[in-house]
């Protein structure tokens, strides 16, 4: 019998938690994350970055994720990509301190042009073993769409997806397994078993 853990939790019943659907938060952090990363396309897909946070998001709520699990979800990036502090402090402002504090687990850095790769990497694998089980349930979704679609890419193209990559395939196949590790130390749960998955036939078609 699969036993969630504080990873995955068992789906919201109606009427518990924030009722028998989501909330006009919800939608306000939707129509802010669309504004938000308007005109960014995916590394891999020449899609709307949106569809990520969507993505994202559906996975989340898809394994017992609340609604500020969700927000936080469509903001994960947010920080990062678009605007650095200054957006953390709104998202403060606008949903409060705990979303606030998800994406702050899910950011690797605030800062403009970034720091190197492999040390902001490893900074945040250093971060995500301390973190809570709102922090590891959207990293471990955001980590499993960024994989899929890598592998999607891959099975077009071959290995030419990986120079669309800031870093060479060797780092980033690193960055996927040691984060895949990080996430199971905290007990097994569907995402992450999906995420190995997706992550061991990257490294299959990549020895």
């Amino acid at each position: 019998m699969h036993n969630p853990t504080t990873l995955e939790r068992e789906p919201e019943t109606p009427g518990h938690n924030f009722g028998p659907g989501l909330s006009a938060r919800f939608d306000a952090a939707l129509a802010w994350a669309s504004e938000l990363h308007r005109g960014q396309l995916r590394k891999v897909d020449p899609v709307p970055y949106f569809s990520h946070v969507l993505s994202v998001a559906a996975l989340v709520l898809e394994h017992g994720g609340d609604e500020d699990e969700a927000i936080a979800a469509l903001l994960h990036d947010a920080a990062e990509d678009c605007g650095g502090r200054a957006t953390h402090a709104e998202i403060l402002h606008r949903f409060g301190p705990r979303i606030a504090a998800i994406v702050d687990g899910c950011t690797d850095s605030y800062d403009t042009p970034k720091p190197a790769w492999r040390p902001r990497k490893e900074r945040y694998l250093e971060r995500l073993r301390e973190a809570g089980p709102s922090v590891r349930l959207v990293a471990a979704a955001d980590k499993l769409h960024n994989a899929r679609s890598v592998l999607a890419g891959h099975r077009r193209e071959g290995e030419r997806v990986w120079s669309r990559f800031a870093a060479p395939r060797e780092d980033t196949l690193w960055y996927y397994r040691t984060v895949t590790e990080t996430l199971r130390a905290s007990g097994s749960a569907a995402l992450v078993e999906e995420l190995d998955r997706v992550v061991t036939e990257l490294e299959r078609r990549s020895p």
